[in-house]
C-alpha cells in the first residue's frame, strides 16, 4: 500500500487546541472575560445601529439590575490601550442607565475589518432594523470585505463558507443575510441620500424604489427635493423619481423642474383632509361615544349640505 495517501486530515485548530483539555480551553476563554470600566470603552466608529431608549431598553435595564449582564459584550483592545465595543452597545447603554460603572466583556483579537464584519453580523440579530441601519451596515461590511479581498491570503483572517468561495462580496452578503443581491444593492444606494430623505424612508413616507432613484441626484438637487416634499406634503412616486433622475443625468434638473414634477397630481394620491381632534370633539355632544364620532360628523355634514342647498334655492327665487 506504499504511496497511498492517508484520508486522515488534521482539523484547522491550533496545536494548543489539539493538545489541551476542554476544561483548559474553557479557562482560556474565561481569562478573556473581564469587567471593564465603561469609561474605558469607546463605541464602534460610525456605528450604524441606533440605541433607542424605548420600552425594550427599560426592560433590559431592569434585567441587568436584577441579574447583571448575562451575555458578555465583545470588545477589542486598541493601540492606545482603550477598548472598542464590537457588539453590546445596548448592554453598555443599559449599564449606564442602571448606574453601573463596568461592563462584562469578552476581549477578542480582531483587526478593524474583522471587527466590522462581526459588528454587523451580531446586530442583525435584532428584531427591528431600520432601512438606514441596514443600508450603512451593508455598506460598512462590503467595504471591509473588499479591503480583506485585496490583502494577501496569509494576512486575511476572514473565513468564507465553502459554498460561497469565489463569490463577489455583495453576493456573499446577500447569501448570508437572506436577501437578494439586488436588494442589498438597493440598501447600499440609500447611503447616498441626504439625512432628511433617509429619514423619510425610515418613517415609511418614501418607498424604497423611488428612494433608490433619488439617490443618484447630487446633494443640491436632493435638498431642493426636500423643500418640495415639505411644501407639497408628499414624497415622489417611482415614476416621478425616474423622471428626476433622467433629467439630472441630462443636466436638465433645475429647482424649477423639481417643483414642476412634484406639483403634479399622482394617480394614487388623494387630497388629505386634516381635522384637529380637540376642535372636532368640542363640537360633538359628550353623550356621543368616541367610536361613533365619524358617523356623527358625516350626518352633520349631510344636514349642513341640505341646509346650503335649501338656502341656495330660496335665494334663486
Amino acid at each position: 500500500m506504499a504511496g497511498r495517501k492517508s484520508d486522515f486530515t488534521l482539523p484547522t485548530n491550533t496545536l494548543d487546541d489539539l493538545f489541551s483539555s476542554q476544561e483548559e480551553r474553557n479557562e482560556a476563554k474565561l481569562s478573556k472575560i473581564r469587567d471593564i470600566p465603561l469609561s474605558e470603552i469607546d463605541d464602534f466608529p460610525n456605528h450604524p445601529f441606533q440605541v433607542r431608549e424605548d420600552e425594550d431598553m427599560f426592560q433590559l435595564v431592569e434585567s441587568i439590575k436584577e441579574r447583571g449582564v448575562i451575555t458578555p459584550a465583545t470588545v477589542r483592545q486598541k493601540e492606545d490601550g482603550r477598548y472598542e465595543l464590537v457588539s453590546g452597545h445596548r448592554r453598555k447603554k443599559a449599564c449606564e442607565l442602571a448606574g453601573f460603572e463596568t461592563l462584562r466583556c469578552e476581549v477578542v483579537d480582531l483587526d478593524r475589518d474583522e471587527a466590522t464584519i462581526l459588528m454587523v453580523e451580531s446586530n442583525f440579530q435584532r428584531s427591528q432594523i431600520l432601512p438606514s441601519e441596514k443600508a450603512y451596515a451593508y455598506k460598512m461590511r462590503l467595504d471591509a470585505m473588499k479591503r480583506q479581498a485585496g490583502r494577501p491570503r496569509k494576512e486575511n483572517g476572514a473565513t468564507v463558507l465553502p459554498h460561497l468561495q469565489g463569490k463577489k462580496s455583495r453576493q456573499i452578503i446577500a447569501a448570508e443575510s437572506g436577501e437578494s443581491h439586488e436588494q442589498v444593492r438597493k440598501y447600499i444606494r440609500l447611503t447616498k441620500l441626504v439625512p432628511e430623505l433617509l429619514e423619510f424612508v425610515d418613517e415609511g413616507k418614501m418607498k424604497m424604489r423611488p428612494a433608490v432613484e433619488v439617490s443618484y441626484l447630487d446633494e443640491d438637487c436632493q435638498r431642493d427635493l426636500v423643500d418640495e416634499i415639505d411644501l407639497n406634503d408628499c414624497t415622489p412616486s417611482h415614476a416621478q423619481a425616474i423622471r428626476m433622475r433622467k433629467f439630472f443625468e441630462e443636466g436638465k434638473l433645475t429647482t424649477e423642474a423639481i417643483s414642476a414634477i412634484m406639483s403634479e397630481d399622482k394617480p394614487n394620491q388623494r387630497e388629505k383632509i386634516v381635522l384637529r381632534g380637540e376642535r372636532v370633539r368640542s363640537l360633538i355632544p359628550k353623550n356621543v361615544p368616541l367610536n361613533q364620532t365619524e358617523e356623527y360628523v358625516c350626518k352633520a355634514l349631510e344636514h349642513y349640505n341640505k341646509f346650503l342647498r335649501n338656502r341656495a334655492e330660496r335665494d334663486s327665487r
